[in-house]
């Protein structure tokens, strides 16, 4: 419990931050050399496609160099998992970033991103007297990086990938603690 209240308030605590974002005197969007925008919503195609999980974000830009990033992801998976014989995923999940841009491409960038993720949920399996099911309740804490390519003032997309511990001794017991993740997303900004 003491997990999942320290993952709310950490979850919080960042989009707090985001109140403090420094506002142009030209308006409410950031203007930076790469064009006009302060948001992007975005959606990870490639889970979507392979794995019928929906990642679905929300990134605002504090600057032309860093942004918050918040997901939701409906019908998360661990790691790359698969269900199919009797195995079923009934989580989902939120999660926030800082994404940390670098590097003067003229059509994209690097970025890297610590992140907290809060799952919820249960994972169900057949076993020898019955379905066993698997609270997938817990917290993570990881890290990430990728690639955004920037298609227009409003259109960007790139592959990520990133690593997360989970502190649930009920998941661990069943999965690892580390649970590798990524995709590849098309965001649209304003």
């Amino acid at each position: 419990m003491k997990r999942i209240i320290f993952a709310l308030v950490f979850i919080f605590g960042l989009g707090a931050v985001q109140a403090q974002q420094v506002i142009s005197s030209s308006g409410n969007t950031i203007s930076t050399s790469r064009g006009d925008f302060s948001n992007e919503v975005k959606l990870n195609f490639l889970n979507l496609i392979a794995l019928g999980s929906i990642e679905a974000g929300y990134e605002k830009y504090l600057s032309d160099d860093h942004s918050l990033d918040f997901q939701v992801h409906i019908n998360d998976r661990f790691g790359f998992n698969s269900q199919g014989s009797g195995k079923e995923y009934k989580t989902n999940s939120l999660q926030a970033a800082m994404n940390f841009y670098f590097g003067n491409g003229l059509n994209g960038r690097f970025h890297l991103f610590p992140l907290a993720k809060l799952r919820f949920g249960d994972f169900e399996e057949p076993g020898v007297e019955g379905v066993i099911t698997t609270n997938m309740n817990s917290f993570m804490i990881g890290v990430g990086g990728g690639y955004k390519w920037e298609l227009s003032s409003n259109f960007a997309f790139g592959p990520y990938v990133s690593v997360a511990r989970n502190f649930s001794d009920e998941v661990s017991a069943r999965f690892t603690r580390i649970e590798l993740n990524g995709g590849f997303s098309l965001g649209y900004r304003f």
